[in-house]
């Protein structure tokens, strides 16, 4: 049986900015995941698939303005279908430009069936100085279904010293057969006291957060031992219940993903059943 690929074309931009929708559904076929349904509107799109390491699909979701502005309205919907695994990166940050008066969204949606495995693994998120934004990620988990995900957030551009004076409000929600299992919601403004104290940002620029379950008190100890030393960046793990939660403070995005990365190989093999095979495009 052959993937069913489905396209609308049409782009649509207003005066209030881009809306844009992609939806992805992944399905196990004759041991292989394939990426079965394909459909998107507007400028959010994903190259054909990759197979580095045999049956995993490899995605990467593309956003072609090379930015998220004032007004634009982006929405992400991934499911995957019991005994497909996949893998979704991105090729490149994300950057969240000035909004002059209306603020940009986001929403993704990950849905993932009992028996089905999925790795969100995007760039890290850049939020420009005067930026407004709103985003939402809700991840819905069904039965035994495997999930390993990260966020990472730069809030504006220090080395350009271009230091962050918008707003970014953030939820994470993460759900398992329609019970709330952990939720996260951040309100990030400019020179609010979260930003510089030592119970919040701490000064730093980079925070990132990144989940895997179910896991295990094994994983925990393995990550804790991997960083428990570190010198220009703060890290930490915690379990709560089955829910693996990690958690990076620092100034460089490149660094929060390379911790990350580091992180994610060192869980992979426990939490997914397969050693890390990083994504082609990171390397490039």
């Amino acid at each position: 049986m052959s993937a069913v690929i489905l396209e609308k074309n049409g782009n649509e931009a207003s005066a209030d900015g881009w809306q844009a929708h992609l939806e992805l559904q992944y399905e196990n076929q004759a041991g292989r995941t394939v990426l079965s349904k394909r459909s998107h509107h507007g400028p959010l799109l994903v190259q054909r698939p990759f197979y580095p390491e045999a049956p995993v699909c490899h995605s990467y979701i593309i956003h072609p303005p090379g930015g998220i502005a004032g007004g634009d309205q982006l929405q992400i919907d991934v499911q995957v279908a019991d005994g497909a695994h996949a893998l979704l990166t991105t090729p490149a940050s994300g950057k969240f430009y000035n909004s002059l008066h209306k603020p940009s969204s986001m929403q993704q949606n990950l849905s993932v069936a009992n028996g089905a495995k999925l790795e969100w693994l995007p760039q890290d998120n850049i939020f420009f100085e005067d930026s407004r934004s709103i985003t939402q990620t809700q991840i819905t988990l069904h039965g035994d279904a495997v999930f390993i995900g990260w966020e990472i957030v730069c809030l504006g551009r220090p080395f350009c010293d271009q230091t962050f004076r918008g707003d970014c409000t953030q939820k994470l929600v993460l759900q398992r057969d329609g019970i709330n299992r952990y939720i996260d919601r951040t309100v990030l403004q400019a020179d609010e006291p979260v930003l510089s104290s030592r119970w919040g940002l701490n000064a730093c620029t980079v925070s990132a957060t990144m989940l895997a379950t179910p896991a295990c008190e094994d994983e925990l100890l393995r990550l804790r031992d991997a960083f428990k030393q570190t010198s220009n960046f703060e890290f930490s793990a915690t379990l709560l219940d089955d829910i693996l939660v990690c958690r990076f403070l620092g100034h460089h995005g490149a660094q929060a993903r390379e911790v990350f990365e580091q992180a994610w190989t060192l869980i992979r093999p426990a939490v997914m059943g397969r050693k890390a095979c990083s994504p082609r495009i990171w390397k490039t």
